[in-house]
């Protein structure tokens, strides 16, 4: 193990991890927007944009990250939409995480008691008004275990972003053993890169949910 190597390969590794997380957060916020939006769609049964939701649903969840990019980035120029690598990784990232973080949301939806969207119809409140004031406070607070599975799950995802030369960490690291051959000092700053992102992001998620679980049934 060459610690000099290490320490040069630093400042490559600190904009590749910039990156990745700069890339991560857009395309994590996107898709919870989107997850949102499609879930809220299937849970009050909204006429054509349900099926619709549906089917971008199981095409998201049934075809790899690889192959979605893949279609972004070299198949859409064909039909004349070309978009940068950074660019097409966030989309990617969005229509991946957006069927995950529905599926998600769905279940925080489907905890809340039936008696309590009846009893806001009989109040005269309208399908907008029941998501904003019933839905979404409850079934956001129902779904914080899932959805910070699936933000772990999408950082860690970002590493097939090399596959389209996106210089984010995989890629860093790739490009640095193409160039050096130093195989194991490249590999082991990717490694600690992504160990020093994710394991504190897994320790704050996880103190989230026991929080919100205590919040809610108090233990």
């Amino acid at each position: 193990m060459d610690w000099a190597i290490i320490s040069q390969s630093l400042p490559q590794f600190a904009a590749g991890l910039w990156l990745t997380l700069k890339l991560a957060v857009i395309g994590i916020l996107g898709a919870l927007i989107v997850g949102a939006i499609s879930s809220l769609v299937q849970y009050f049964h909204i006429p054509v944009l349900r099926h619709v939701a549906n089917v971008y649903i199981e095409i998201s969840r049934n075809t790899p990250l690889l192959v979605q990019l893949f279609f972004i980035f070299y198949g859409l120029p064909g039909l004349g939409v070309k978009l940068s690598a950074n660019v097409s990784g966030v989309f990617g990232l969005i229509f991946l995480g957006g069927s995950y973080m529905a599926e998600a949301f769905t279940g925080g939806y489907n905890a809340i008691s039936k008696s309590q969207i009846d009893s806001g119809r009989a109040l005269g409140l309208t399908d907008m008004q029941l998501a904003r004031y019933v839905v979404l406070p409850q079934g956001l607070a129902a779904s914080v275990p899932a959805l910070a599975a699936n933000v772990i799950f999408l950082i860690k995802e970002t590493s097939i972003f090399s596959v389209i030369a996106v210089p984010e960490l995989t890629n860093t690291a790739l490009d640095l053993i193409g160039l050096y051959y130093h195989s194991t000092e490249y590999l082991v700053v990717l490694v600690a890169a992504y160990a020093i992102v994710l394991i504190p992001l897994s320790i704050v998620l996880t103190y989230l949910e026991r929080r919100v679980r205590y919040a809610q049934y108090g233990r």
